[in-house]
């Protein structure tokens, strides 16, 4: 790990950490904004609690050795989907998916060794 890395990948696991910990707790306690926001989606209230338990989740994922990758995917396509959502309800925010997916982007590519060799790009 070079120098960069050594300090840059901590500091962006907290990031995302921060973000999708209060989110997904936001979503899995039902949060007003959250409630509405899932209300507008039209895809029931059941869908607001999976993806606050993704996102709990892939946040655990992403501090276990030799887990980290499998939280970044979690992560990556979360947001690929908020962002689809964001574009197709034109709904405001739609850059937060992509800098968070971003972020999530580069700690899967950190540790995309942990795929193994049939999955390496």
């Amino acid at each position: 790990m070079n120098k960069l890395n050594k300090y840059l990948i901590p500091l962006v696991k907290i990031l995302l950490s921060l973000a999708f910990l209060s989110a997904g707790a936001f979503k899995i306690i039902g949060a007003e904004q959250m409630v509405g926001m899932y209300e507008l989606i039209g895809w029931g209230q059941w869908f607001r609690y999976v993806t606050g338990l993704i996102e709990v989740t892939a946040v655990v994922l992403i501090w276990l050795p030799n887990k980290q990758v499998f939280g970044s995917v979690l992560l990556v396509c979360t947001m690929i989907g908020g962002f689809i959502t964001h574009i197709a309800l034109s709904m405001p925010g739609a850059f937060a998916p992509v800098v968070l997916g971003v972020l999530a982007a580069y700690i899967l590519y950190f540790y995309r060794d942990q795929l193994g060799d049939s999955a390496k790009i």
